[in-house]
């Protein structure tokens, strides 16, 4: 069986009421794609990309890097890793080759399920529809470790449904009954609640331990004040080989006593600020500034600059563009979203996806400082502050991992890491 390209999509924007309103469309030739606002939306509604995005009625062609050809706002619809192996998966059910799929094609497949406000039709005819039915949440996981792990290749019409989520663990947005996380839907029912559960391998960097760590790390965010999201810790059944999964309260769903959540419109800073999530292409000089002028005051530069700090001694190097968003409420204002994806993720040769103003590791007090006025900051001796408050919060690492079950090798071993990258940087607190 093949599958015709698709030529043109109607965008969606889902607003906190859970009104949907038409944004524009998006058409594609041999020349590139092509966007354009609707002229209802342009009168009513915001910019939904003020820095890629002409606000106005022009034919707009998307740059061919760095999103694929498309959009960087669209791009974000996007899954990477686990979500790109399910959706190749089932193009190779089809008879379609991935190399043959556009991205076009792939935002068809995304239709209403991915992260954010935005929506694509018509949705694929061959991809799984969301419903409301029961479905374990243990089954469902297993299954999910089970294709990671290469133990099966066939994919689940629920997992798939599960919503196209970007990062390589394997994970799923599911929906639950308040309280009851043993059964969860693909679409949601009144009153239910959103989150994304990462389910885990022996496979990946701390392999059962990944939640656990990732869990404690959230712990550590929230005593720093950098406004981490809700989480929780679901257990996991024992032939998973983990204590636990994480789930991930969703912060781009707004919820309401009917079956229809409102949303929030979810945008990356690699969409936002055309930077390459697969190369060092973002800094956090930019970052920080771009925080500034997008949410209109010091406050959203100060916690970028804070979270900075904290990726630095916390040795979260895995700090790509994708991992940096911003949400926009209905009458258009910004602010940076929760502080999501952050845990122990030390990097190749030690060195941040993200730079400090030029530098992927052991940043120099001038640079720090650099940074610091950039977003704001009065002084420097204010600035430190914020920059002890994030070490000392770092410092009940090992005290947290336990409480929560981390073992007490894994503990170690992320201790000593933090501990030798807090050497390694403890000049930034006495300058």
């Amino acid at each position: 069986m093949s599958v015709s390209s698709v030529r043109e999509l109607t965008v969606w924007r889902t607003f906190a009421n859970g009104q949907q309103v038409r944004v524009g469309g998006l058409a594609q030739n041999r020349e590139g794609i092509y966007f354009q606002y609707a002229p209802d939306y342009l009168v009513e509604h915001c910019s939904l990309s003020p820095f890629a995005l002409k606000w106005d009625s022009s034919v707009q062609r998307a740059p061919r890097a760095p999103h694929g050809g498309l959009h960087g706002v669209f791009a974000d619809a996007l899954p990477d890793g686990w979500g790109l192996l399910l959706m190749d998966r089932v193009f190779r059910q089809q008879g379609v080759l991935p190399a043959q799929v556009t991205p076009m094609d792939r935002l068809a497949f995304v239709g209403a399920t991915g992260s954010g406000a935005l929506s694509y039709t018509p949705v694929a005819d061959f991809v799984p529809e969301a419903d409301d039915k029961p479905i374990d949440t243990a089954q469902l996981g297993l299954h999910a470790q089970a294709l990671f792990d290469g133990q099966t290749s066939e994919v689940l019409a629920e997992l798939v449904a599960a919503g196209s989520s970007a990062g390589a663990r394997p994970k799923a947005q599911l929906y639950f009954a308040p309280g009851d996380y043993k059964v969860c839907r693909t679409r949601a029912k009144g009153g239910d609640e959103a989150w994304l559960v990462k389910f885990t391998s022996s496979n990946l960097s701390l392999g059962h331990e990944e939640g656990l760590c990732e869990a404690a790390y959230l712990s550590l965010a929230e005593g720093a004040g950098l406004k981490p999201p809700s989480w929780q810790l679901l257990p996991a059944p024992k032939k998973s080989g983990a204590k636990a999964w994480l789930a991930v309260e969703r912060f781009d769903r707004v919820w309401r006593t009917d079956d229809v959540p409102g949303c929030a419109h979810l945008h990356s800073a690699c969409g936002l600020l055309d930077a390459d999530f697969r190369a060092p292409s973002l800094d956090y000089e930019d970052l920080i500034k771009a925080s500034g002028q997008l949410c209109r005051g010091a406050q959203a530069a100060k916690l970028q600059f804070r979270r900075a700090v904290f990726n630095l001694f916390a040795v979260n190097q895995d700090d790509h563009s994708k991992n940096w968003a911003f949400l926009q409420s209905d009458d258009g204002e910004w602010l940076p979203a929760p502080f999501y994806d952050v845990t122990f993720s030390p990097g190749r040769f030690g060195e941040h996806a993200t730079g400090y103003a030029g530098f992927g590791k052991q940043p120099p007090l001038k640079v720090l400082k650099r940074l610091a006025a950039g977003a704001g900051y009065a002084s420097w001796p204010q600035a430190r502050q914020d920059v002890q408050r994030v070490v000392d919060a770092l410092a009940e690492f090992s005290a947290v991992a336990k409480k929560l079950g981390v073992s007490l090798e894994t503990i170690r071993l992320i201790q000593q890491q933090l501990d030798q990258t807090y050497h390694q940087n403890r000049d930034l607190l006495v300058g």
